[in-house]
């Protein structure tokens, strides 16, 4: 980065750096990629078999993740665990959810790359968790 670069980012007041995030944060929301993640996350929230589905593989993942970490769970246990696993992963809307996660992630990363090459640093190794606006 040039100290011209960093000149122009250190006089940008606070609030025209909140603006233009707020700004990019909108124009992501407007992506068909978002909407779908979004309607995605919210269909798999009702959906009451896919709830029970994870909960059951969580469920069993937690109950079995010491002997899964001493590698000592027996084939019995590793084959229902991995059950469960295919079921709720077979499920519609665990499978709609996951595709619509990837899709977003896919424009999440372009965005990142393209941010990145302009500012002159990761984009996202400069962003903390949460929402700015």
């Amino acid at each position: 980065m040039t100290d011209h670069m960093v000149n122009d980012v250190e006089l940008a007041p606070p609030e025209v750096v909140r603006q233009a995030a707020c700004d990019f944060a909108a124009a992501l929301a407007e992506t068909p990629q978002f909407s779908a993640f979004e309607e995605a996350a919210d269909r798999l929230r009702h959906d009451e078999v896919a709830q029970h589905l994870i909960e059951a593989y969580q469920s069993k993942q937690g109950s079995l993740q010491v002997v899964l970490m001493l590698n000592t769970a027996s084939a019995e246990d590793r084959a229902d665990l991995e059950r469960l696993r295919e079921a709720f992963s077979a499920n519609p809307s665990v499978v709609a959810y996951l595709r619509a996660q990837t899709e977003l992630g896919a424009i999440c990363q372009v965005a990142n790359d393209v941010l990145s090459r302009h500012i002159g640093l990761s984009f996202a190794a400069s962003c903390g968790p949460g929402c700015c606006c």
